[in-house]
């Protein structure tokens, strides 16, 4: 059953017939940009693995599909909002925020009491929209990219482990979580941002791999390797790593060199590092001879408290 909205939008859970209608208004979304929507490749997967944790939507006006959104549950209490798409004949008629608020309720039903979306930091429409629709600036973070090298060279007057717990000891003082906001890229859901807990990192230990970097004085960084995964969009292997936090540019060095071998031990070409968007850590990246994206991408969260209905 659909929530019919202002304006005549009527809003329901996706079906696989409606990849057609999807696809004709998301395969050129960013046309003006050398960037592929991911939505029509990923929506028959969306609405197959919909579940309790998970909900697809479309928007619907005069029997025709003219919008899209994904709401994802990363925990008993944050919720993830993603692919929210308008056609272009319907924008700015109310469609966006009819999916956004059935989202929101839908999460909020669940028991999350905050729903965050990321948006490119040069998605000027997307982040009127994020505005738009309620959600307050939470973080900003940049993409850095060392390059997989097996033999990458390692300071020597520090020391790699993989200890989880000395992971989260260096997480709760450093500035890094402070910038983000407590906040690193999901386990879980690919692109998904959420706040980075101690069963996060010794999960990440059991699955895939933490790093701490220590010196004689104690652990002075970490990373943890969220995925490693074929990309269909470049034909390569990346390698993705939710968060690098460190003390000092010596210990940045050693990190991305233990993230440069656990690259190439899985195999990957490419590696993509989620770090803050500080001015200290990109110029820290970039003395540490990685590469860095252009720019940063922006965090956004809403307070679901007011809709959050007794369970």
């Amino acid at each position: 059953m659909g929530v019919t909205g202002d304006g005549g939008t009527t809003v329901r859970q996706a079906r696989p017939a409606d990849h057609d209608a999807v696809a004709s208004f998301t395969t050129e979304t960013w046309a003006d940009r050398d960037v592929t929507d991911y939505v029509p490749r990923v929506f028959p997967e969306w609405v197959e693995s919909d579940g309790p944790d998970q909900r697809t939507l479309v928007a619907e006006r005069d029997g025709d599909v003219v919008g899209l959104c994904q709401g994802v549950l990363l925990s008993d209490h944050e919720a993830w909002a993603q692919g929210i798409r308008v056609h272009p004949d319907h924008r700015g008629t109310g469609v966006a925020r009819a999916l956004n608020d059935r989202v929101f309720d839908w999460a909020a039903e669940c028991g999350a009491t905050v729903c965050r979306n990321l948006v490119f930091s040069w998605n000027r429409a997307g982040l009127a929209t994020s505005r738009r629709l309620g959600y307050d600036a939470a973080a900003s973070f940049r993409w850095v990219h060392p390059e997989p090298d097996a033999d990458a060279s390692v300071d020597t007057d520090r020391v790699v482990t993989d200890s989880p717990d000395a992971a989260w000891s260096c997480w709760c003082r450093s500035d890094a979580r402070d910038a983000l906001g407590g906040l690193a890229l999901s386990l879980s859901e690919s692109w998904a941002i959420q706040e980075l807990t101690r069963e996060h990192l010794r999960r990440a230990a059991a699955e895939t791999r933490v790093f701490t970097v220590g010196d004689g004085d104690g652990t002075r960084g970490l990373a943890y390797r969220v995925r490693d995964y074929e990309r269909e969009a470049d034909g390569n292997r990346w390698a993705e790593y939710g968060v690098a936090a460190w003390a000092d540019l010596p210990t940045a060095r050693t990190l991305f060199a233990a993230i440069a071998r656990d690259a190439a031990d899985v195999g990957a070409a490419r590696t993509r590092v989620l770090i803050p968007e500080t001015p200290r850590h990109v110029a820290d990246a970039a003395a540490a001879g990685v590469t860095l994206d252009d720019g940063g991408d922006f965090v956004f969260e809403a307070d679901l408290t007011g809709r959050v209905t007794r369970r």
